[in-house]
This record gives structure tokens, C-alpha cells and sequence, in this order.
């Protein structure tokens, strides 16, 4: 009796402790390249026509297009809204019409932090085949990457994230602003803005949350001093500092054993992938290294490919610099292969075929699996990566 009773309690703390060993499923898929592009700075996945089906948007060197799904018809919808690159867009229905809103930022100058840069949002024709109107917003220098974000009053605002803090150097002088923009019932007329924060350096990526369950969505945000998460309280924002270390990109995502992690690259297009998980207090702990010979680090997402009940994370980089010594671009899956995300098994997905730019994920076909879409500027192409597992 009594050894039947500590096998059971020995049962029970195995179960509720997490550490139990499981190997996930195989992830497999199959590639469709759609498009030669010239650099593909910028991704989105969300539904531009209104027909239920996800398309593809892409912010390219001159132009910003969407692919029609499921032909993927491509749609040129503006072109040289300024003099330098596009680098970044941000694609949402945020008026409930089925159709999104579209903004592109551009007049990318990675080093330059007192004049470049550039935010418009985009006026759709009757026909969102044709060309769009941009609208040209103020913005601050250094515009790198730009998100919808839902409020708590169910209206829409831009947030819009430079890399560089204006006439900062390398990291050092003024922080970045991060802003929100409000967009009037004209959006012509001048759009109001708001300081999200400003005391952060060298900021590659940021991503919109939703961690308290409300209508209202945060901000994490990747920068010189870590991950910090972004959250409206009371009417003014706060900031609380998640990481210590150098991030150039995260994303957000749960174990098994339903505890919430991040995934990111350090440092900014570093070369290593990491996991930290949510503690009580305090800043988070860092689960695992999941790779640290990844070359230029450029993209994460995290999303339930493997249809667990849990998500994976996927990694890409793009080994262009440093230059000197060359190396092979690639694309990872890693799976948590314990409940609590302490081991974790990898999938290469691709390698020197795509050089990714960017990636971001969705069901593109309406199989409930979650797919895989790749910009990439050194190889030039725009992939689609379909799951099939």
C-alpha cells in the first residue's frame, strides 16, 4: 500500500512539475516561390479584398504590392514614395469592413538619424488592384518598423518604432520614440500622435500583445537594452524591462505546460535564438539557447505549426555581414521537446536558397495549419513555405 501510494505522488509530481519528455510531431511542408523581388524589407499577412482569404503584402525597394490568394496575382498598389528603400508595413482591418488599412514606412538610411525616413498611410481605390493615395505623416528619422495596434476604446492607432534614436550614433545619445499615430475621420488632415516611450537605443523589432486579456493591446520591444514591455495604464504608458541582454527581434508564444516565453535573436541581426519564460517577478529566465551559429539574424514568429495545443518557433537570418566571412542564409523550426521549454528539437526548413528579410506566418489555404511566408533580399525571392505536417 504504501509503495503504491509514492508511485502515485511521484505520478502527480512528474505531471504538475513539466518534465516530461515528448517528441512533437514532424514538421513538413511543401514551397511555392511566387515572385522575384529586390528586397522585400517588409511582410504582411491579412485579407486586402475582403474575400475571407489571407493575401500577401510585401513593401519592396520602390513599391508596395499585395498577392492575391489564392492565385497569388501579384498587384502593384504604389510606387517611389520617396527616394530611398521601403522598409517596413503595417496591413490591418481596423474598421471592420473585412478589408485592411494600409501604412509603409520608407526612406531607409540605416546610419542616418536626423533627416530619413518616412511614414505614409494609404487611401484604397473601389478597386484595391489599382493604385492607392498616400497620405505622407510626420514621422521622426531612422523609421524602421510600424504596427496596427488595437486600444481600449476599440479604436484603431499606428505605432511606429525607429531604429535609432534622433541624432543618436551607434547606440549612444538621445532614445528612439516610439509613436502612435490616431488616424482622423479624414486621413488627410493631420493625425495626432503620442510617445509610447522614448529612452531606448538601437531597436530593430517590436510586436503588439495582448496579455491582459482586454481590449487593449502592448507593445514588447527589442532594443540595446533588452526586451520591455510596452503597457497602457491608467491613460499614460508603462514600461517594464523583461531581458537585460541585446535582442534585435521578438515574438510571443506558450509552452505546454501553458506558461507564456519569448522568443528573440541577440544581439540585433546577431547570431543567437533564445527562449526566456514569464516568471512571477522580476525579469524573465532564459530557458534555452536554441542555436548560436545562426549568421545575421533577421526574423522570428511563433505559432502552433505542429498542431500541439502549444507553439513552436521559427527563426530565419539572412548571413549578409559581416561581409569578410561569409555564410549560409537559413530557416529553423525548434520545438519544445519538454513541457516547461528546457529542451527543444530543430528543423532546418530551408537554407542558402533564401536569404530572409522577414517572415510572417498564417493559414493561407483554410487547412488550420499554419504557413510559412519568406522575403528574402540577397536571393531575391518571395516564398511561401506550406504546411503540411
Amino acid at each position: 500500500m504504501n509503495c503504491l501510494l509514492r508511485l502515485s505522488l511521484c505520478t502527480v509530481f512528474v505531471f504538475f512539475t513539466g518534465f516530461t519528455n515528448a517528441e512533437p510531431p514532424e514538421f513538413r511542408w511543401s514551397e511555392k516561390e511566387i515572385d522575384q523581388i529586390q528586397i522585400g524589407y517588409g511582410l504582411a499577412l491579412t485579407d486586402v479584398d475582403g474575400d475571407k482569404d489571407i493575401d500577401i503584402l510585401l513593401a519592396d525597394k520602390s513599391t508596395v504590392q499585395w498577392y492575391e490568394n489564392p492565385s497569388w496575382e501579384k498587384h502593384v498598389i504604389a510606387e517611389k514614395l520617396t527616394l530611398r528603400d521601403n522598409v517596413c508595413i503595417a496591413a490591418r482591418d481596423i474598421d471592420g469592413d473585412g478589408k485592411c488599412e494600409i501604412a509603409v514606412g520608407g526612406q531607409w538610411n540605416f546610419r542616418e538619424t536626423l533627416k530619413d525616413g518616412a511614414v505614409h498611410y494609404l487611401i484604397a481605390p473601389e478597386d484595391r488592384t489599382q493604385k492607392w493615395k498616400p497620405v505622407k505623416l510626420y514621422n521622426d528619422p531612422s523609421t524602421h518598423r510600424m504596427h496596427w495596434i488595437a486600444g481600449a476604446d476599440g479604436e484603431f492607432s499606428l505605432a511606429v518604432k525607429p531604429l535609432r534614436g534622433k541624432g543618436s550614433l551607434d547606440g549612444i545619445g538621445p532614445g528612439l520614440r516610439i509613436l502612435t499615430y490616431h488616424k482622423p475621420e479624414n486621413p488627410e488632415e493631420e493625425w495626432k500622435t503620442e510617445i509610447v516611450s522614448d529612452f531606448l537605443h538601437l531597436s530593430h523589432n517590436f510586436h503588439p500583445v495582448n496579455w491582459d486579456d482586454d481590449p487593449e493591446e502592448e507593445l514588447i520591444v527589442a532594443a540595446k537594452e533588452g526586451v520591455w514591455h510596452h503597457d497602457r495604464v491608467d491613460g499614460k504608458w508603462k514600461a517594464h524591462q523583461l531581458t537585460r541582454d541585446f535582442a534585435g527581434e521578438v515574438r510571443d508564444g506558450k509552452l505546454p505546460n501553458g506558461k507564456r516565453f519569448i522568443a528573440t535573436v541577440e544581439p540585433m541581426h546577431g547570431s543567437s535564438c533564445a527562449a526566456h519564460v514569464e516568471t512571477d517577478s522580476g525579469l524573465w529566465k532564459r530557458l534555452a539557447v536554441l542555436d548560436d551559429a545562426i549568421k545575421d539574424g533577421h526574423a522570428v514568429a511563433c505559432a502552433d505549426f505542429l498542431g500541439t495545443g502549444s507553439d513552436q518557433i521559427v527563426v530565419g537570418w539572412r548571413a549578409m555581414h559581416p561581409k569578410e566571412v561569409p555564410g549560409d542564409p537559413g530557416i529553423k523550426l525548434f520545438a519544445p521537446t519538454r513541457d516547461d521549454g528546457t529542451e527543444w528539437t530543430e528543423t532546418k526548413i530551408s537554407g542558402a536558397e533564401v536569404a530572409v528579410e522577414d517572415i510572417k506566418v498564417a493559414d493561407l489555404n483554410g487547412d488550420g495549419k499554419v504557413d510559412i511566408v519568406a522575403a528574402a533580399r540577397q536571393t531575391k525571392n518571395l516564398r511561401i513555405f506550406f504546411n503540411e505536417s
